[in-house]
């Protein structure tokens, strides 16, 4: 028969072991990789500012030891960072102080496992050392547990001009649409999947948010507390890291990237001399039920087609506001002229019953060949997630 305790220890693994680990920690090399982006296009980007660094805690992430390395030379006004407490994170069920904290003034065993914790850095050497660094970075227990949606860390919100943090990625649109509301200079860390999502496009269609200068490669490692569950080849043993592909910076800061024009050949270059068989002798079919063409590839964007193009969504990595204006997505944002009454799938020739909406892009097909196709009283292939865009000028 277990004991109260145990029987407490036992919910917390349990809750552990159902929740989603949340909790990856970014590298430093692509911290600094994405913080370089924004201070070659603007070397003053950080001076005078206050940068807020929720869902942080600096004995285990990198983001507030490496502003406090150059608060200095980034010319910080202030720099803050809110930690979550360890009873309200459930990968954090054997969670023990450290050091840096039980051996601090302004420890208290009563709030260690309860509350979340303030970190603050300011131009102040508080060890006389002639230094202004991590070593001068006051703490104290916030009065709740540290969640950003608490009035205490909202707050701290509104005192703030940068917010730059890798949130949990099962709150990334909440917590996008707490710095939204608040109109504040961020950059946060989310899936690139989210670039779809009804409620991050919008800000990416009209131009408030973009993709930063992203991951090396285009793969992120995150260091994890527990090593999880993971598909094969995602947890390195050695390293104790975890890759993902499918990770991005999303940004309201300039940085020069999103500046370089994409370099494209015309429509007929495309057709005569494209690497892509899709393209080349083929040239760009007109989706039956929408007004635009079909471009497969980014590079294949035709430089001299003044009509609606859809392109895969990974264009957003490529994206220059100057040289192209995007207008909507086929996830429904900006909704096909013809929609479909009853259709069935066709797979390899064989009619079944579909599911499929109507809100997406169809290519008009000679025949019902090998592979999934659509029937509409014709045929039709349906293409998979693209954004509408339009060259400017």
């Amino acid at each position: 028969m277990s004991t109260p305790n145990d029987g407490s220890k036992n919910r917390h693994l349990g809750a552990a072991k159902a929740a989603k680990n949340d909790e990856f920690y970014t590298q430093w090399a692509d911290i600094e990789r994405e913080m370089n982006a924004y201070l070659e296009y603007d070397p003053d980007v950080f001076r005078d500012k206050i940068i807020l660094l929720p869902c942080d805690d600096p004995e285990w992430s990198n983001f507030t030891k490496f502003f406090a390395l150059h608060f200095v030379d980034y010319g910080l006004k202030k720099l803050i960072s809110t930690s979550y407490a360890p009873d309200s994170n459930p990968w954090n069920v054997n969670y023990q102080p450290t050091l840096f904290e039980s051996e601090s003034p302004a420890f208290d065993a009563t709030k260690a496992h309860a509350n979340g914790k303030k970190f603050t850095l300011e131009a102040k050497d508080v060890n006389d050392d002639g230094l202004i660094n991590i070593e001068d970075l006051q703490w104290e227990y916030l009065r709740t547990d540290g969640d950003f949606r608490s009035d205490e860390v909202t707050a701290l919100r509104d005192e703030a001009d940068i917010i730059i943090t890798n949130p949990p990625f099962s709150l990334f649109t909440p917590f996008l649409a707490w710095l939204v509301e608040a109109d504040k200079k961020f950059s946060i860390i989310g899936s690139s999947n989210a670039t779809t999502y009804r409620e991050v496009f919008p800000l990416i269609r009209d131009n408030k948010m973009w993709l930063g200068r992203g991951f090396q490669g285009g793969n992120a490692y995150f260091a994890v507390p527990a090593k999880g569950e993971y598909a094969e080849g995602v947890y390195d043993d050695q390293t104790g890291l975890v890759k993902f592909r499918n990770c991005a910076w999303f940004t309201n800061l300039d940085h020069g990237r999103r500046h370089d024009p994409l370099q494209l050949m015309t429509k007929a270059d495309n057709i005569k001399f494209s690497k892509h068989k899709e393209v080349r002798g083929v040239g760009y079919p007109q989706y039956d039920n929408f007004d635009a063409i079909e471009v497969p590839f980014v590079d294949a964007i035709p430089s001299d087609h003044d009509g609606m193009m859809g392109v895969p969504v990974t264009f957003l990595e490529k994206h220059n506001p100057d040289q192209f204006e995007i207008v909507g997505s086929s996830e429904g944002d900006y909704l096909p002229t013809k929609t479909y009454g009853p259709k069935q799938k066709v797979v390899d020739g064989v009619h079944m019953k579909s599911n499929t909406g109507t809100l997406a892009c169809y290519i008009r097909a000679e025949s019902f060949g090998p592979g999934t196709y659509f029937d509409v009283g014709y045929p039709v292939k349906r293409i998979y997630k693209r954004l509408f865009i339009r060259r400017k000028g």
